[in-house]
């Protein structure tokens, strides 16, 4: 009796601890709940790294942050970085080849736009894929995404491996491959700062500075 006691005790604790195991989720249901965490970007900002792997040129990763029309991208290419500012007015290109900061009328709006597809690609899985829970750890599930047979979109790859966290529903990482690029998207959070999308010229005190506006 002592034995069964513990045992229940035991089970109790660790239910207590991961309140998910109280119940099975499907993985429609994971994605729901993943959409639902991703909502507060929309107001709050988000960041994410895309990182690519290219066949002849490597590993490129490209790190956003969005936050409303403003947005930072930093890459980082065989040990070049570049860092891209804009408010949608005005652009901001730093080059570390040539320690230059290069003032522009903003001309990406495509790459904002960008950055907002790219985060899109966790929203609405389930529209253009059918998902499956394909394993799962003590602190998060993966979920396989395989292109649905009404989705028509030939840029869409025919599967996806995202990976959601338990404790906050966020996606870890998200990959797929397409035409041999293979692509990831990683390291999500919800919530950016004005200071990390603004340009902020006291921290490049010894760049070039070119106006072209």
């Amino acid at each position: 009796m002592k034995r069964i006691l513990l045992t229940v005790a035991l089970s109790a604790i660790a239910l207590a601890a991961n309140p998910a195991a109280l119940f099975a989720q499907t993985a429609e249901e994971i994605v729901s709940k993943m959409d639902d965490a991703l909502r507060p970007s929309d107001t709050e900002g988000c960041y994410f790294v895309m990182e690519m792997k290219i066949p002849l040129l490597g590993t490129v990763a490209a790190a956003s942050y969005v936050l409303g029309d403003r947005l930072r991208v930093e890459t980082e290419m065989q040990g070049e970085i570049g860092i891209d500012w804009t408010d949608g007015v005005t652009n901001w290109v730093y080059s570390s080849k040539d320690n230059t900061v290069t003032i522009e009328n903003a001309k990406t709006e495509e790459k904002a736009k960008d950055a907002d597809e790219n985060l899109g690609l966790f929203k609405n899985i389930t529209e253009g894929y059918d998902v499956k829970i394909s394993g799962e750890t003590a602190d998060s599930w993966s979920i396989l995404c395989t292109k649905s047979k009404s989705n028509k979109n030939k840029d869409d790859p025919k599967k996806m491996d995202l990976v959601v966290a338990k404790a906050t529903y966020l996606p870890l990482s998200l990959k797929s491959s397409l035409k041999g690029v293979t692509m990831t998207m990683r390291d999500i959070r919800v919530g950016v700062s004005e200071d990390e999308v603004t340009f902020n010229p006291a921290k490049y005190p010894d760049a070039k500075i070119v106006d072209k506006r």
